[in-house]
This record gives C-alpha cells, sequence and structure tokens, in this order.
C-alpha cells in the first residue's frame, strides 16, 4: 500500500491520481488534514503530528511507501515562523521513525530549492552548493535533507528527495508558495482580469511544469537502490522564466492581457534563490530529462483553465 501525506495540495492532488493509475485505486490511500470532494477511494484524515495515529495507520493498511507532501510553504511559513519549523519538522521525523519502526520501504520526501541562499551560485546552481536559506520554509528543508540522510545511513530506510522549483499547474490553486504568481497569472489571465504580480517583471526563478515534476518523482521512487547515489536531496530543472517573459507567453494568445508589478516580502524571498539550476546528478544517476518549456506550459495552463472555468459556469 502506498500512503499519500498531503494528498490535497498542488502537488498531492496530481501524485495521488498518478499512483493509482500506476499502482491501482485498492493500493494508494490518500490522506490530509480533512477529506474534500476530490478525496474518491481510500482515505484517511491524518494529521502527520501525531506519531500515534500515523503509526495506527501504517500498521492497519500494511503501508510499504510513504509520500510524505505536508508542509507550510515559502511564503505562509513566513507569517508563523515557530508554527511552520513545527510542522514541517515534526511530521517528517514522525514519517521517518514510523517508517522505521513497521519496516516501510520507501519514503518520498520533497525538498525544494529553497534551500539555497545568497553564498549559493546564481545561475546553474549545483546540487552540493552551500545551502544558506534565509526562510524558515528554506532552513526546514536542509533540516530534512539531513534527516533523510541520516536515517539512510543508520538505519538503511530507502528515503529519496528531489529539490524542486516552482510548480506550475493547472490542477489547484496556489498554496502559499514564492513562486505561485506563476500559476495565478494564468488563473487572471483566462478569467480576463488584470494580474498584480508580487515580484518584479525580470525575478528569473526555476520552475517546472506539473507533469514533469510528477513523473520526476515517480521516476526517483522506481529507479534501482543501487542508482540513488544521492540522499540528501536531488536538484531538478525544468525552465527558468521572468514574470515578465510569462506575460508575453500569454500574450501570444490572449492579447488584452495586463500585468502590473508590485514587489511585496515574497521579493525577497526570490531575490535569495537562483535563476537556474543544474540537475546533472538527476540527468547521470536516474536519467532525468524535463519535457516542457514555457510556450509549452503556456499552451496547456491557458486550454485546461478555460475549459475548467467555462464549466464553473
Amino acid at each position: 500500500m502506498v500512503l499519500v501525506i498531503g494528498a490535497n495540495g498542488q502537488l498531492g492532488t496530481v501524485l495521488t491520481t498518478a499512483l493509482k493509475e500506476r499502482y491501482g485505486d485498492g493500493n494508494v490511500l490518500a490522506s490530509d488534514i480533512a477529506k474534500r470532494t476530490i478525496n474518491t477511494g481510500l482515505f484517511e484524515i491524518i494529521d502527520a503530528t501525531n506519531f500515534k495515529l500515523l503509526d495506527d495507520i501504517v500498521k492497519k493498511y500494511k503501508v510499504t511507501q510513504i509520500y510524505h507532501l505536508a508542509a507550510i510553504l515559502s511564503a505562509n511559513g513566513e507569517k508563523n515562523p515557530i508554527l511552520s519549523w513545527e510542522i514541517n519538522t515534526k511530521t517528517l521525523l514522525n514519517v521517518l521513525e514510523v517508517s522505521r519502526l513497521n519496516a516501510v520501504e520507501k519514503v518520498f520526501y520533497p525538498s525544494s530549492i529553497a534551500v539555497f541562499g545568497q553564498n549559493a551560485p546564481k545561475e546553474n546552481t549545483p546540487n552540493n552548493a552551500f545551502l544558506d536559506p534565509e526562510t524558515v520554509y528554506g532552513i526546514s528543508k536542509v533540516d530534512g535533507e539531513n534527516w533523510a540522510q541520516y536515517y539512510y545511513k543508520k538505519y538503511n530506510l530507502d528515503v529519496r528527495s528531489l529539490r524542486y522549483p516552482g510548480v506550475v499547474g493547472y490542477q489547484s490553486l496556489p498554496g502559499g508558495g514564492t513562486t505561485d504568481y506563476a500559476v495565478d497569472i494564468y488563473h487572471k489571465a483566462v478569467i480576463g482580469q488584470e494580474f498584480s504580480c508580487f515580484l518584479k517583471a525580470d525575478t528569473k526563478l526555476p520552475m517546472i511544469f506539473i507533469d514533469d515534476a510528477i513523473r520526476a518523482t515517480i521516476e526517483l521512487m522506481e529507479a534501482p537502490k543501487s542508482q540513488i547515489k544521492i540522499r540528501t536531496s536531488y536538484n531538478i530543472s525544468g525552465v527558468s522564466f521572468t514574470p515578465k517573459e510569462v506575460a508575453e507567453a500569454i500574450k501570444k494568445n490572449i492579447s488584452d492581457f495586463s500585468i502590473t508589478y508590485n514587489p511585496d516580502f515574497r521579493q525577497g524571498i526570490a531575490d535569495n534563490w537562483p535563476e537556474s539550476i543544474d540537475d546533472t546528478k538527476a540527468r547521470e544517476d536516474w536519467n532525468w530529462k524535463p519535457k516542457y518549456d514555457l510556450s509549452a506550459i503556456t499552451e496547456i495552463m491557458l486550454e485546461k483553465l478555460k475549459e475548467y472555468y467555462q464549466q464553473a459556469i
């Protein structure tokens, strides 16, 4: 049985569907702190800060793999740093310890480009770049990467991780991340509203289309154990772009789309992050390769969101 913790989030929503398609509905257990109408099939309400509850669920369903996606993201994390730290770190430690005690075969832990800070190269940031994050989200992700490696080395728990760039997808609304403008901008374009961007026009950040992110996750988890050489977290890259470049791509399809720039506290977060990512290690170790560029992402996002809003009428 595969358990997805945080199945209602941007990644969790799509990953849960992909896992069900791959392994069958009866072999995937979705969970989150509340149930929603989108939750079909096996579902359990799980607060992953509750060790006993998590342990009971893993025993009950004989869980063999856990995808632990629950977290408070970068921008929201800065609003309540202590709560964010407690949730992001405690839930991971509970997952790791429950997995160790119950002989869970594999654990997936999502890290982020938020682990990088001012001392990492801005261009083609390598996997082994210095990690000095300035957000509680980034700090918790560095902490999590080291715990993942610790549990692998000390207990031989097969923990695998990816450092996601900003994820662009149409299946769910933005979840409180600094890169979430790249999702919201498409929604505003489709419904005919002007978009107020909280980053400067020329703020270049690494992004990845949701389909690439999900495929990378499953490819990493299905790769032979011998191919996983990095036990902190792998860099993965999709495409880097600026808000201005997204707006220009949209205008090729929606000519009257308009955007204004009103940078807020999230600009300071973005300024500390890489502009592009070197994912050579992922390409070498388990043959990772992205498929979608900005043009392809824009075409799909606009098409799918038009369908969504037409159905909502």
